[in-house]
């Protein structure tokens, strides 16, 4: 019976990473525009609102276009969830949602995103997920995609704000 047990457990993740010469108050904006992750996210190419208003709890986007480990080279499947804002909080700069449908396979996954302000130079993007365990996966597919994504993320704002500073010198 124990083997039946941990294939129940949930999946738990955290990936972490840095925003080098940017504070929080500067990349949260950014994050907290719940229907704009396309702009950031690496082979995300739709994010639009489906339902609700923007940072508000309750609002729901569809995300298409992500590229996941179970796609095939020959596949032409697009990859797409639905995904419901459960909690927000700009003072402490965290926001909570859930994947509530799609064609992936995730069931009873939640995420919840932070920034983080750093004593040094920049500020640090976390993101905490759980989800039940994905047929065809492993935990560590959706570690690296996950990972892999948040750095990109960070990259992207990190760009992003530095051409807005950059242009508002001149």
């Amino acid at each position: 019976m124990e083997p039946m047990l941990q294939e129940k457990a949930k999946w738990k993740g955290k990936a972490t990473t840095q925003v080098k010469g940017m504070k929080a108050e500067q990349v949260w904006p950014l994050l907290e525009d719940f229907f704009g992750l396309d702009k950031w996210f690496p082979t995300l190419s739709t994010c639009l609102p489906i339902e609700g208003i923007s940072g508000q709890p309750g609002c729901v986007r569809f995300c298409a276009g992500f590229k996941t480990p179970l796609d095939g080279h020959h596949k032409q499947t697009v990859n797409w969830t639905k995904q419901k804002l459960l909690s927000i909080d700009p003072t402490q700069r965290t926001f909570s949602y859930s994947i509530v449908d799609g064609n992936v396979g995730f069931h009873s996954y939640v995420s919840t995103l932070k920034v983080l302000q750093k004593e040094d130079d920049g500020c640090e993007i976390e993101w905490l997920y759980e989800v039940d365990p994905v047929e065809g996966w492993k935990l560590e597919y959706l570690d690296s995609f996950i990972h892999t994504g948040l750095q990109v993320m960070a990259q992207r704002m990190e760009g992003a704000l530095r051409t807005m500073e950059e242009a508002l010198k001149t």
